[in-house]
Order: C-alpha cells, then sequence, then structure tokens
C-alpha cells in the first residue's frame, strides 16, 4: 500500500517507539511522586519539553503539553477571549482556518464577540491588505492565522500578518499543526504570542501537543485541577506520549539540518510533474515555493475526487481530497472556495501528502496509478 495521506497523519517514527516503550514497561511512575522513580520520570518529560522548544526556537518552559492540536487551538483561542474580553474588542480569523479554529470563533460570535474572517488570494496565501483594513488600533482583539493551510499546503504571510497585529498592539495566535516539522517555525524570529502543535503530523503517536505560551504572555488555564505544567493544564502527564513527542521533536530538528525534507520536496515534486506529464487535464491548484515540501494539491478535470478515492484505495494508493476532518461531507471544501475554485474544480481536486518514509519507487507507482484511474 502507497500511503500519500501524510497530513492527515503520519507513521510513528521507530525510534519514537524506542523512546516511548520503557515508559510503558519499567518506567510506569506518576511524574508527580517525591522518590526517585517519579523523579527520574519527571525528568524525562523535562528532556522532551526542552526537545520541542528547541525545534521551534522556545524556551522550555513556554512549552505546554497538551492532549492534540485541536486542544492546543482551544485553549489558546479560550484563554485570549477572556483576556480582551467580549465589549470592545475584535477576533480575526482567515477564511481558511482548520475547523478548530473557526468552530470556536464562531461560537465566541454567537455570543457577541465581533469576530471577521479575511479571505486569501487565488494562491491560498491570506490578503494582506484586507488584514489591514480588518485590524484595528482603536479596540483590543487578536489574530488567529495557520501558518500552513492542512488542505493545500500553502504556507501563509504569518511574519507580516503578525507584523500587521503587533502595530495594533492585538495578540497572535497561530495554528502551527502542518506546519512544525516540515518548514522553519521560529518563534524567536516571529513574534506569535501563542503556537499550537500536533505530534502525529510529525511521526509521533495521536494524542499528544503542545501550546507555546511566549513568556509574559497572559493565559487563563482551561483545564484545573493538580497544577501540572506550571498550572497551565493540569492533570496526570501522559508520559509515554510526551517522550515520544519529544524524540519526534528532535528527529525533525535533525531532518531539516541534514536534508531530509528537501528529499520529501524532491519527492514531491516528482510525482506531481510525472502527474502533470501523463494527463493534460492535471491542474496544481498550488505553487511549490509557497506549499511545505510534503503537499501536492491537483485538480483532475472531468474526475469527482470521492469517485477516485475508493479506486485508488483499492489499487494500492491511500490519499485523501482534502482534510481528514472534513471526510464524508458533502459540501466542497471552504478552503478551496475561499481560494475562488469553483465547485466542480474544488470536487475533483486530491491532495497528496508525503513522509519521510515515503520511497522514489512509491512515487513512480503512484503516478502511474494515479494516472490510469483518472484516464478511466
Amino acid at each position: 500500500m502507497i500511503y500519500l495521506d501524510s497530513n492527515a497523519t503520519t507513521q510513528v517514527h521507530p525510534r519514537v517507539l524506542d523512546a516511548m516503550m520503557p515508559f510503558l514497561t519499567e518506567a510506569w511512575h506518576n511524574p508527580s511522586s517525591g522518590y526517585r522513580a517519579g523523579r527520574e520520570v519527571k525528568s524525562a518529560i523535562e528532556k522532551a519539553r526542552q526537545q520541542v522548544a528547541g525545534l521551534i526556537g522556545a524556551t522550555p518552559e513556554e512549552i505546554v503539553f497538551t492532549g492534540c492540536g485541536t486542544e492546543s487551538n482551544n485553549m489558546a483561542i479560550k484563554s485570549l477571549a477572556r483576556e480582551i474580553g467580549r465589549k470592545h474588542s475584535k477576533v480575526v480569523v482567515s477564511e481558511i482556518e482548520h475547523s478548530a479554529v473557526l468552530r470556536p470563533t464562531d461560537a465566541m460570535a454567537a455570543v457577541g464577540f465581533d469576530v471577521e474572517r479575511v479571505g486569501t488570494d487565488g494562491e491560498g496565501r491570506l490578503r494582506l491588505d484586507h488584514l489591514k483594513a480588518a485590524v484595528s488600533g482603536d479596540r483590543p482583539g487578536f489574530l488567529s492565522l495557520m501558518w500552513a493551510n492542512n488542505e493545500t499546503g500553502v504556507i501563509q504571510p504569518i511574519a507580516e500578518a503578525t507584523a500587521i497585529a503587533k502595530e495594533a498592539g492585538w495578540f497572535v495566535h497561530t495554528d502551527a499543526i502542518q506546519a512544525v516539522g516540515k518548514v522553519p517555525v521560529r518563534v524567536d524570529e516571529v513574534p506569535v504570542d501563542f503556537l499550537s502543535i500536533s505530534g502525529h503530523k510529525f511521526h509521533a503517536p495521536k494524542g499528544v501537543g503542545a501550546l507555546f505560551i511566549r513568556k509574559g504572555s497572559p493565559f487563563e488555564p482551561m483545564i484545573r485541577g493538580g497544577g501540572q505544567e506550571a498550572g497551565r493544564r493540569s492533570g496526570t502527564e501522559n508520559v509515554p506520549y510526551l517522550v515520544g513527542l519529544g524524540e519526534a521533536a528532535a528527529i525533525m530538528q535533525e531532518e531539516m539540518q541534514n536534508g531530509g525534507l528537501d528529499r520529501v520536496g524532491e519527492l514531491r515534486d516528482r510525482l506531481q510533474a510525472g502527474l502533470c506529464q501523463r494527463l493534460n487535464r492535471v491542474r496544481c491548484n498550488t505553487q511549490p515555493c509557497f506549499t511545505t515540501p510534503n503537499v501536492a494539491h491537483l485538480s483532475f478535470d472531468g474526475c469527482v475526487a470521492s469517485e477516485m478515492l475508493p479506486k485508488l484505495d483499492a489499487a494500492g494508493v491511500q490519499c485523501s481530497a482534502g482534510s481528514a476532518c472534513m471526510t464524508g461531507k458533502s459540501q466542497p471544501s471552504h478552503v478551496q472556495k475561499a481560494m475562488g475554485f469553483s465547485d466542480e474544480r474544488a470536487y475533483s481536486s486530491l491532495r497528496l501528502s508525503l513522509s519521510l518514509f515515503t520511497s522514489e519507487e512509491e512515487i513512480d507507482r503512484a503516478i502511474e496509478i494515479i494516472a490510469e484511474m483518472a484516464d478511466g
């Protein structure tokens, strides 16, 4: 089976599994315990915190571990909602955000917050002129903008957008779930206040994430209890998964430094070019220079993606038509509609996303299978 759906989830890296196993067997103690075994487990958590911080240019104290990216997004947004207050404030998000940002902010709008969605251009990148018009220095507020889109892989102008929001005195949250571990994400270079991470997007297991909270940023805990995570997210820590997240962060930092992500980008380009050569009705929906190196987003004129997917699955290719969270939904992708796509083009689109484990042989075989299915 050829797996081309790594933006949905990734295979757990063998090194990650090896790092986790001791904490599922002999090192099973509660990290809050005062005896040596508990302290050793606590030390493993702090090592993981350092590894995650190192990947994004943060300090360990700025990393709060969570259960997933959705939790991280909700923690940041709900804390910011409390900070700015309902009256005389404003919230700005992009039209292409993941549902883990759109739904919490829709809930804010339902109770009286002024929430505005800013559009994108045809390349799927935020319209900075529209953002400038939406942001007001006369009102408290915050911007939530994803670093890279989950469907198209398009990298947003996060540095420029952050500068606009900061000039108005606003807070900035970024859902960086599809960017961390794929492109350089540095909070020491882009002054966002909050940044969300999800481990299963870069070879950690599902069910673990993190939230970067810049030192000095206001934060209201969403989960209170025993005071773990410096009181910012209570609950006994999921130690094996935190260790796994830390190891995955260390691996991705190594891969970016050693050219591993460049190889993934070359395979993505090979896949995209091969399909365009085989089929004259393929349209590339994004420019590689603006996307994460692992994603090809293509439309196949005259085809319906929902009909192609089961055929591709039966032929040995696993991929998707967009976000895994939207699988089975009948409406066209809100991301592609924001880019100005017709319903026909949106319904004919496939997201092909690679990982460290994708091979050249798999790409060449996938080109043959996808081209055959699109022609059939």
